[in-house]
């Protein structure tokens, strides 16, 4: 079933929207992104004699999170896309202009031509579970900002005291938020499951696994570990043409670089502590890859055994990790 497609350029305050009509025709309309301007834009698709759309819009952090719920609330169908996607379709298109409404018209087309898949907002634990461990990550970020300031030396001892007292405010937090994360995860079942699933593999402790349930809602919707790799950005991206073009082979990083931030440290500790993840790395080394490459490699291989030990429902075993 073809959809009416309508493309989204999602901001702070406000959002754009461009419904595309039979033989191209496209009608714009700006509403306020607040459940006022959610309810407004389904009158204005009903006055087109729109009932029902696939709606297409970035994924560009939380600006977008509550009209995606709404519209799928609504029995519209909607889509959320990687924006290097749009970035790309563009310049395919030679697009040289960039405004919000432009965005818009970009989105409804990109729905047209590409018919991105459908998007299914994650259980409500899911989120409750996403939104604590982001909440930690930035409670983290702030207290390293802050102790940085401290460690660079502050010869104002009121502020120095502000500094040190905020420092101890946001460990404080810290630690009540990690609680809460660990509460959340003993409170549901499955969840606690998939949890100590994830404990199985070296390297990976209850905050990473926290992170990774957080961050990939539902596993089983890919096909394989290697979209769940590509999803995180892990993939490798080679660059060679003809006999003049020998780049590097780096990480792609078109994915979510939370996930990426996430499995950095645990791939150093499982390289530095597991013995199945040194001997695994050693034949890397063996085949001159350099200490960065290697430390890239496990962090892809720690997402290939999330995957496995998640889709098979048993703890990590290293000889079948071998294979994995």
């Amino acid at each position: 079933m073809n959809l009416p497609p309508l493309g989204l350029d999602v901001a702070k305050l406000k959002f754009n929207a461009c419904l595309m009509r039979a033989v191209g025709k496209l009608r714009h309309k700006v509403f306020p992104n607040n459940p006022d301007g959610f309810t407004r834009l389904c009158d204005w698709l009903k006055k087109q004699g729109v009932t029902r759309v696939q709606a297409c819009m970035e994924a560009t952090g939380t600006y977008g999170d509550s009209l995606a719920a709404y519209l799928h609330e609504q029995d519209h169908l909607v889509s959320i896309v990687n924006p290097a996607a749009i970035k790309a379709y563009a310049q395919s298109h030679l697009s040289r202009t960039k405004t919000d409404r432009v965005d818009a018209a970009l989105i409804a087309g990109f729905c047209v031509e590409r018919k991105p898949p459908a998007w299914h907002p994650p259980a409500r634990e899911v989120q409750e579970l996403q939104a604590l461990v982001r909440r930690l990550e930035s409670l983290v970020e702030m207290r390293t900002a802050e102790e940085n300031r401290l460690s660079s030396g502050i010869s104002v001892g009121a502020v120095r005291e502000s500094v040190e007292e905020l420092i101890v405010h946001l460990s404080e937090q810290i630690k009540r938020t990690g609680a809460r994360i660990r509460e959340h995860i003993d409170n549901h079942p499955d969840v606690k499951r998939q949890r100590e699933l994830l404990d199985s593999i070296p390297g990976i402790g209850e905050t990473t696994a926290a992170a990774l349930l957080a961050e990939v809602p539902d596993f089983s919707q890919y096909k394989s570990a290697r979209q769940v790799a590509a999803y995180a950005g892990l993939v490798p991206r080679e660059r060679q043409s003809g006999s003049s073009v020998r780049g590097r082979t780096r990480l792609s990083k078109i994915g979510n670089a939370r996930l990426r931030r996430a499995l950095y440290f645990p791939a150093i500790t499982a390289l530095r502590c597991s013995p199945f993840f040194q001997a695994w790395a050693e034949g890397l080394r063996q085949r001159g890859k350099c200490k960065m490459s290697v430390i890239a490699a496990a962090m892809r291989k720690l997402i290939h055994l999330a995957y496995g030990v998640l889709k098979t429902g048993k703890p990590f075993d290293p000889e079948w990790g071998k294979i994995a």
